[in-house]
């Protein structure tokens, strides 16, 4: 089963298709650029759009645009060809890359997304209780790692390009995209005001 599978909920947005559990590609891009890295995935692959059988997308947390262009792109995507569609939170899948590691993503505003007690949580960085010298892993964990005095796996920016596979792996609910919602965590800035 054709699957695609991409995120743009961070500063790098991450694609990969796979058939079954086989990768068949992997890509890094920016949520801009998400669809023509798509396409080239796809056909680099030997397939045709119309191949694909289901779409995963990541859910967020992470920035208000890129999680709003991640869900509209699956949701187009889901229309045009007739396919269903699971979302997975971005936390969850960068967890799965880093067996033990907790995600720390850069929420901007001096703030980190992450999970405590297994709940998506956002705050600032020195409010996250962690004990020195934990595992994690994101943008959040290497901006802050002094503030939160944690370790980071030397390959972290290799799992940038993993966490659209984990999101494949880790999506369970395939049904229609309109369905699917994403993870804010906090009010968007333009709703603030």
């Amino acid at each position: 089963m054709l699957t695609l599978a991409f995120d743009t909920a961070t500063d790098v947005a991450t694609a990969a298709l796979l058939d079954d559990e086989q990768v068949l590609g992997e890509r890094t891009t920016r949520a801009v650029r998400l669809l023509e890295e798509v396409d080239e995935l796809v056909r680099e692959a030997g397939a045709e759009p119309g191949d694909l059988r289901r779409l995963v997308v990541g859910v967020g947390p992470g920035s208000f645009t890129g999680v709003r262009i991640g869900l509209a792109a699956a949701r187009g995507l889901a229309l045009a060809l007739d396919v269903p569609v699971a979302g997975v939170s971005t936390l969850d899948a960068l967890a799965a890359g880093a067996s033990g590691a907790v995600p720390v993503i850069d929420a901007k505003r001096r703030e980190v997304f992450s999970l405590v007690g297994g709940a998506p949580w956002v705050g600032p960085p020195a409010e996250l209780s962690l004990e020195p010298g934990t595992m994690c892993v994101g943008d959040g964990a290497v901006r802050y790692r002094d503030v939160l005095a944690v370790e980071i796996p030397p390959d972290d920016d290799e799992r940038h390009l993993a966490r659209a596979r984990f999101h494949a792996a880790l999506a369970r609910d395939f049904g229609p995209a309109e369905l699917v919602e994403p993870l804010y965590l906090r009010v968007p800035d333009a709703e603030k005001a």
